[in-house]
């Protein structure tokens, strides 16, 4: 294919505040959609006459989701959530009535399928699934596969990892190779780490599970390593290195304007977060607004955390128009103009395969020549124990 390039998806790209996937943008869905006032049941013969999608609010682009309403003549009713936790227990306490489309990440979606929340899909009513990179096929990428059945139950949307974003003249390049240096005590008072105590644990215990050479051996459960369920032993090291680490670290940031900041001004050398504020710094660089370079390990030699956001359809769906409708959103939010835009708009990686479209500089700053490397990561999950995690970052914090 003639590869052309209509137009810089960076040149769109929103400020750090913006960007972060699991933020709040309430001013761009204003006024394009609202959110579900009551539930809503409608009859399985009945034509739809809204989509109700239970959703990350930074994906409900007003443009797109206005020209499907137009075309199928029905409403695109969303309810926003910030996290799998939160939708997760939305589904479980009859949300399946109520909502027809959902998004989730990681191993989420399998255990949705698992517990009857959402229902198979079928690839073949949606065929802009097959302009997905490689390693986002079925016969790769099998988190959105029932082993048992070989069902489809999700379609992949966009893609990232929790890699570490750091300053090229600070951090040496195979420094930052590894998880190691956000321990390294060369860089201490120099060095963040978000607030997210689940990544924390879980990038920690891949270092900690490399250390004691348990991450290729036989685990307890039988399956590969995951660092979501790390024994007890892995957590035991995981809460001695992260209090170690305590003194190495300025801050643990919030959000990425914060995150921004620190790394701009030269308060800190590396963190770990998204890429999104990655991408931010190298346009303001290109602009000439900064002077300093950043790089982005997108995954540590050990190991790294990644997540491929996907859009599933609950078990309230009957076959039928409701079911098509569905197909037929899929289908359309998957098409590589609307995925192009919601790149502009989220700042996160598509699933779809958009270079053709794209610049060679949104090429290298989207990651798109670089989707190979997520074979290599570990998706985002639910952590084994919550309330022993929870023990270990609580101990943490008051040591």
């Amino acid at each position: 294919m003639t590869k052309t390039n209509t137009g810089s998806l960076a040149a769109a790209a929103p400020p750090a505040q913006a960007m972060d996937r699991r933020t709040v943008l309430k001013t761009m869905a204003a006024g394009a959609v609202a959110t579900l006032a009551a539930p809503y049941i409608r009859p399985a013969s009945a034509a739809p006459s809204q989509l109700r999608a239970l959703m990350w609010e930074v994906y409900a682009v007003p443009e797109l989701v206005g020209a499907f309403e137009e075309k199928h003549k029905v409403k695109f009713s969303p309810t926003f959530f910030d996290g799998n936790s939160e939708a997760y227990n939305k589904l479980r306490v009859g949300g399946t009535r109520d909502f027809d489309l959902v998004q989730a990440d990681g191993f989420w979606p399998g255990l949705y399928f698992r517990e009857k929340l959402i229902r198979a899909i079928d690839y073949a009513k949606i065929p802009n699934t097959k302009n997905v990179y490689p390693v986002f096929a079925p016969d790769r990428f099998k988190l959105l596969t029932d082993e048992a059945s070989g069902q489809h139950f999700g379609v992949t949307w966009c893609w990232g990892s929790y890699g570490v974003t750091y300053n090229t003249a600070d951090m040496p390049k195979d420094t930052v190779a590894s998880i190691e240096c956000l321990f390294d005590k060369t860089f201490a008072g120099r060095l963040a780490t978000s607030a997210r105590f689940e990544e924390n644990i879980a990038l920690t215990g891949i270092l900690v599970a490399t250390r004691m050479g348990t991450k290729d051996k036989p685990r307890p459960d039988g399956k590969p390593f995951n660092p979501y369920v790390l024994t007890d032993e892995e957590l035991a090291e995981v809460e001695k290195l992260l209090i170690q680490q305590k003194p190495l670290l300025l801050t643990r940031y919030q959000d990425n304007t914060t995150l921004q900041q620190l790394l701009e001004s030269g308060a800190i050398v590396a963190a770990p977060e998204f890429a999104q504020t990655y991408r931010v710094l190298v346009q303001k660089k290109n602009k000439g607004e900064i002077d300093a370079n950043f790089g982005h390990q997108l995954i540590p030699k050990e190991g790294g955390l990644g997540w491929v956001d996907t859009w599933l359809a609950t078990t309230g769906v009957q076959d039928g128009p409701a079911l098509d409708l569905c197909h037929s959103f899929m289908n359309e939010m998957l098409a590589p103009e609307a995925m192009k835009t919601i790149a502009q708009v989220a700042g996160s990686s598509s699933t779809v395969d958009i270079r053709s479209i794209s610049t060679p500089e949104d090429q290298t700053l989207f990651l798109m020549d670089r989707t190979d490397e997520l074979a290599n990561m570990y998706m985002f999950d639910q952590p084994s124990s919550t309330e022993k995690w929870e023990r270990v970052w609580s101990r943490m914090q008051a040591a």
